[in-house]
């Protein structure tokens, strides 16, 4: 009788353990409406490397917090009210910090350390303004995609990280001042409105050597404020720095070289600088420095999004909307 009891009291406990399932949706709302008021909470309550999917459901509203995306939190998903109707807002930037050399890396508004993640139909922005380095959006993670996410800051807006690390914008809007989309990640702007804010430089890429390829931009729109008319395609912040434009339009803020070196005259040699097509004031294939390409429709095919994001027996992840 006693054996019987003790083995009916461990099958009880395994099957409330299998029971106690972990939430896939979480909703946040500052009205209180919501499981949290806050995106961060939410982000905390969540399983750490989940087998399936977790969605966070996000009301609309100004959410003033700083949000981190912890690497353990794979599978996630952030998912706005619309564009201008859910936004995130910090205000950090290089001097607040007071962090060193590399102050930088810490401002961003919105930090993304996980992989598999997707954010959609929301505005991360950093609201420090023209003061120096400040990010809005951080990513350090593989396999993300942002869709119908609109990125507000000045300089250094936009930084992509890691080596190998895949991200996708699709239907995006971007906007900075100086060197607004940075780093090493292979990253594809795909149908993405790019807008300068200031006379500079869009993009500063640092690509890893031996990497396919840096920042790629797709049939994307290359647009300006009123007044701005000196901008660069961009700049190598490492020698073997990958930008690629491709089927893009660029309006006349766009300078006919195009390319700039940082004064590294070595990148002539490493760095890959190369447009298929571009169409607008801002394109003139004739103009650009010696040391750009106007690459061949053999040789844009792979700058494909296909292409550039998919390996070896891997499903194509970017197709996957995590909305549905």
């Amino acid at each position: 009788m006693i054996f019987r009891v003790y083995i009916a009291l461990i099958l009880g406990i395994f099957s409330c353990s299998g029971a106690a399932d972990f939430r896939t949706e979480i909703s946040v709302a500052l009205d209180g409406s919501g499981d949290f008021r806050s995106i961060q909470s939410a982000i905390n309550a969540t399983k750490s490397f989940p087998d399936k999917d977790i969605r966070i459901v996000v009301g609309p509203g100004i959410y003033t917090e700083k949000v981190v995306v912890w690497s353990w939190n794979t599978r996630l998903s952030i998912l706005g009210a619309g564009r201008d109707k859910t936004v995130i807002r910090w205000g950090d930037h290089f001097d607040k910090m007071q962090m060193g050399r590399n102050s930088t890396f810490h401002t961003a508004s919105l930090s993304v350390e996980a992989d598999d993640f997707y954010a959609g139909d929301l505005t991360v922005e950093n609201s420090a303004g023209p003061v120096g380095q400040a990010i809005a959006l951080s990513v350090n993670a593989d396999r993300v995609l942002f869709e119908r996410v609109v990125v507000r800051g000045d300089q250094d807006s936009v930084y992509v990280g890691g080596e190998n690390n895949r991200v996708l914008f699709r239907d995006c809007y971007i906007e900075g001042t100086v060197d607004f989309i940075f780093g090493g990640a292979l990253a594809v702007f795909e149908q993405c409105e790019i807008h300068s804010k200031a006379d500079s430089y869009i993009t500063a890429a640092s690509t890893f050597q031996g990497q396919s390829a840096g920042l790629v931009f797709i049939d994307s729109r290359l647009t300006a404020d009123a007044g701005v008319s000196e901008v660069y395609l961009g700049r190598p912040w490492r020698i073997y720095a990958q930008t690629v434009f491709l089927n893009c339009y660029m309006g006349p803020h766009v300078l006919p070289a195009g390319w700039h070196d940082w004064e590294k005259q070595a990148a002539h040699e490493t760095a890959l600088y190369a447009e298929y097509q571009s169409s607008g004031e801002g394109a003139a294939p004739d103009k650009r420095v010696s040391w750009s390409r106007q690459l061949t429709a053999g040789e844009s095919q792979s700058f494909t999004t296909g292409h550039l994001l998919t390996r070896d027996g891997e499903d194509q992840w970017f197709r996957v909307r995590s909305r549905e």
